[in-house]
């Protein structure tokens, strides 16, 4: 894949913080379709891999993110400014008050919050000031309900880190892309059998009457790396979920 001098991310480079699957790799190849080189990391090697050959990918790093010592590494390995990075998450870690797993919960909050505050202390010095930093939150846990008490927290939290965030890394751009439920392999996984009935419920119930995959996130986030007169902002990629009842 060739990059053309009209392209929006031309000559500018990518660093996706989980960009073997999903809507990191979405994201990936959405940046690299617009121009830009893409630096791409994730925590199994062969998913990286495959991902890099996909994407014709310029690096990849190996590592945990919430590793912050080796996140740390890798931001101080980085031979050039990048402009832009997107920090992909996992899944929302879901339990009962009284089944809480503490180091469950703690890893959670982890990759939820303290990987993006780490990114970010990172990107002072490494993102070029015309640059931008995107997160992937989530809208699930705006709903109260039992067993979303920890990820109702990290709901509510991401936007004012982000508003935050825009204001100590300014001119740094800082912004929130929250979707609703993606179609992934995460999603799968998590769901296993009950895939295929959520998938007809979405379709038959959504305002967009189709489920959303992870190249809708990753259009969005691309355009957050494009338009520079967008920071501390939380956008919602839910097909319109929330505006249904109940």
């Amino acid at each position: 894949m060739t990059a053309t001098a009209g392209e929006p991310l031309f000559g500018q480079t990518v660093v996706v913080i989980g960009g073997s699957a999903g809507i990191g790799l979405a994201t990936a190849r959405r940046a690299r379709a617009a121009g830009a080189a893409v630096v791409l990391t994730g925590r199994n090697q062969q998913r990286l891999d495959d991902a890099a050959k996909d994407v014709g990918a310029l690096d990849t790093a190996v590592f945990d993110a919430t590793d912050f010592a080796a996140l740390a590494r890798f931001f101080d390995g980085l031979a050039e400014p990048v402009d832009h990075i997107l920090v992909s998450g996992s899944g929302p870690y879901y339990a009962p008050l009284t089944e809480i797993d503490l180091e469950l919960a703690r890893r959670d909050f982890d990759q939820h919050l303290f990987v993006p505050i780490e990114v970010a202390r990172h990107a002072l010095g490494k993102v070029r000031p015309s640059g931008s930093l995107v997160l992937i939150g989530g809208t699930g846990g705006r709903q109260p309900g039992i067993g979303r008490a920890t990820i109702s927290a990290m709901t509510a939290a991401l936007p004012a880190l982000t508003r935050n965030l825009a204001l100590e890394l300014a001119p740094i751009r800082v912004n929130l892309v929250a979707p609703g439920f993606v179609d992934t392999s995460l999603s799968a996984a998590l769901l296993g059998d009950g895939l295929d009935d959520r998938r007809a419920q979405l379709r038959e119930t959504l305002p967009i009457r189709r489920v959303v995959g992870p190249e809708d996130v990753a259009a969005l986030a691309v355009h957050l790396m494009t338009n520079t007169a967008v920071t501390g902002a939380t956008f919602d990629v839910d097909g319109g979920q929330q505006l249904l009842p109940g």
